[in-house]
């Protein structure tokens, strides 16, 4: 992926993540995190030691739907969700990089970030997860799309490389 995005994303999750700053600490190089407090009432505290966790790595951290958190703690960005994902055409600007999630052909026509996290590639444990594209379907979606796409929903070591060289990759529990 070209600079300043990451070849990756680990999605920070209340239930599936409880510690995601100890998990912070056992990722590679080029993996960016997306923090996702959902409400969580500690969220300004955990958001201010991810922010803190990943300027000592060197990695960039988004903040998922809230850019006001995202300016309290300085992080590099904010991750929307579909449907949210106009209001960053407000925050241009203010951020080093902004990405949104799409879950469909439709969805990545109307994208107005960068860069997207398209869901579901493979079968996901993930509640939201919807039906499973599949690898091929991303790859024509990568080839035709001037967005940058990043395959999310049952990607894990057994499923990455199938889609790794023409996307990045998102995961929530393909990083434990």
């Amino acid at each position: 992926m070209p600079r300043p995005f990451p070849g990756a994303f680990f999605l920070t999750d209340p239930a599936r993540t409880p510690d995601p700053v100890a998990i912070i600490k056992t990722l590679p190089p080029g993996v960016g995190v997306i923090y996702r407090h959902f409400g969580a009432n500690n969220h300004f505290e955990i958001a201010t030691k991810l922010r803190d966790t990943c300027y000592k790595k060197g990695i960039p951290l988004l903040i998922a739907n809230d850019p006001a958190l995202a300016l309290h703690v300085k992080a590099d960005g904010v991750h929307w969700p579909e449907a949210r994902a106009v209001l960053a055409r407000r925050w241009q600007g203010r951020f080093l990089m902004q990405t949104q999630s799409v879950h469909s052909a439709s969805g990545m026509r109307s994208a107005v970030c960068d860069a997207v996290l398209y869901s579901a590639i493979f079968p996901s444990n993930s509640p939201s997860a919807g039906k499973a594209i599949g690898a091929l379907r991303l790859r024509k979606t990568a080839l035709s799309s001037d967005k940058l796409i990043y395959g999310l929903g049952g990607v894990n070591s057994q499923t990455v490389g199938q889609i790794s060289r023409l996307t990045g990759f998102a995961a929530i529990e393909g990083f434990l």
